[in-house]
């Protein structure tokens, strides 16, 4: 919506957003990103971790930036201390969580019929013995559903998932939500109908 001449073909699946360290410090502003180093990783970059937002000649724009911003803070642990090991190991725990086919086994599927947001909790939780954060996209006005946009794994310093809990500090969950271009994404409400949309219009 916001790129129309940019996102074509936006993917009928589950991509990454990004693998981020919480409160994390010692990041290393100076060490900037090379595409050379995640060359072999190519393949699956484009495929698992595009960017949707700009055209094919700045394809590694959306990369650069993830590294900037949270791989530079999460190179303080061992098995992400380089780009090849950041971008490989979020690579590796997608395709080892396994959003799509999750939801797919759980007959969760993108459609025009509203689901329970209970419903989708329950099916990831009953999974993955851990509880996500699922974000979506409030009703627009005049609308009664809210849209999910994104779904965020926790995991522990050694890299096993962990259930989501709100920071410390941050009693109310609403408040962590993140700005995704103009849009802007939210804890999902438990009681209104959600839709999972098949494509956005």
């Amino acid at each position: 919506q916001m790129n129309a001449n940019d996102c074509h073909d936006p993917p009928k699946y589950w991509t990454i957003h990004g693998l981020w360290p919480d409160r994390a410090e010692d990041c290393n502003r100076t060490w900037h990103f090379n595409v050379t180093e995640i060359k072999d990783l190519m393949s699956d970059m484009r495929h698992y971790w595009p960017d949707v937002l700009h055209s094919s000649l700045n394809r590694t724009q959306f990369w650069k930036h993830e590294w900037d911003k949270h791989g530079t803070c999460a190179a303080t642990l061992e098995a992400l201390n380089s780009q090849k090991k950041y971008f490989g190991k979020a690579l590796e725990l997608y395709q080892h969580v396994d959003l799509n086919g999750c939801l797919l086994k759980a007959g969760i599927k993108p459609g025009s019929s509203y689901y329970k947001m209970t419903a989708i909790k329950e099916a990831l939780t009953s999974f993955y013995g851990v509880t996500p954060k699922i974000q979506c996209l409030p009703p627009e006005e005049g609308e009664k559903a809210q849209t999910i946009g994104q779904i965020e794994f926790c995991f522990t310093k050694e890299l096993q998932l962990i259930n989501c809990t709100a920071p410390k500090g941050e009693s109310n969950p609403m408040q962590a939500h993140l700005k995704l271009g103009t849009e802007e994404l939210s804890v999902c409400s438990d009681t209104l109908p959600t839709y999972y949309p098949p494509e956005v219009q």
